[in-house]
């Protein structure tokens, strides 16, 4: 018997736009949708199988995307989360425990590559996991802030740093993997193209 696809929860307070994801990602994985962020956790609790992946709107009535997210980390469920909302980044995001983020309008293709990533990414170990992430945060901070914005944040700084102490250790990983290894190939493209932002320009 082959194993059953990944299982992806979306969280999304309208139900016609939560449908509407559920839709575009039916044909690939095993789906269940969440309308609202305690349904959401009710979900996690309850799910026989392990989710995968979760796709997750921030502002909710009730209990926000932002609380679900703290819990889910608190919980330690081992899954990766995306955040897709109408709420621009901001420097608040340093702290917030996701892998990626996508502001709405989505397209089809967007989520689909979006869970496609996150999935990759689970398969990668902690220190991997944590440099995408970071990395994703400092590609739309540098979307949406000015470089003195940017310069005048210690928090920012602080991320900058991880990521070229995260850099260094993944180099020193690379060296040591053979050039035929086409997932690590992957993963580098992966991470050079969430890298591509830069404000030193």
């Amino acid at each position: 018997m082959s194993e059953q696809p990944p299982l992806v929860l979306v969280v999304e307070d309208e139900p016609d736009l939560a449908d509407l994801y559920a839709a575009w990602l039916g044909d690939e994985y095993r789906v269940r949708t969440a309308y609202g962020g305690q349904e959401a956790l009710d979900e996690l609790d309850e799910a026989d199988d392990e989710v995968d992946a979760i796709l997750l709107d921030r502002r909710m009535p009730g209990l926000s995307g932002d609380e679900v997210l703290a819990a889910v980390r608190e919980r330690g469920i081992d899954c990766r989360v995306a955040m897709v909302t109408a709420v621009k980044p901001d420097f608040d995001i340093l702290k917030m425990g996701f892998d990626d983020y996508l502001v709405k309008p989505v397209t089809s293709d967007t989520l689909r590559e979006t869970v496609e990533g996150l999935l990759r990414r689970g398969e990668y170990d902690t220190e991997m996991q944590e440099l995408f992430s970071l990395t994703s945060k400092k590609a739309m901070l540098e979307t949406e802030k000015s470089a003195t914005e940017l310069a005048d944040n210690e928090e920012y700084q602080r991320l900058t740093d991880r990521i070229e102490e995260l850099r260094s250790e993944a180099d020193q990983s690379l060296e040591a993997v053979t050039e035929d290894d086409d997932d690590f190939e992957k993963l580098f493209q992966e991470f050079d193209t969430d890298a591509d932002v830069d404000t030193d320009e």
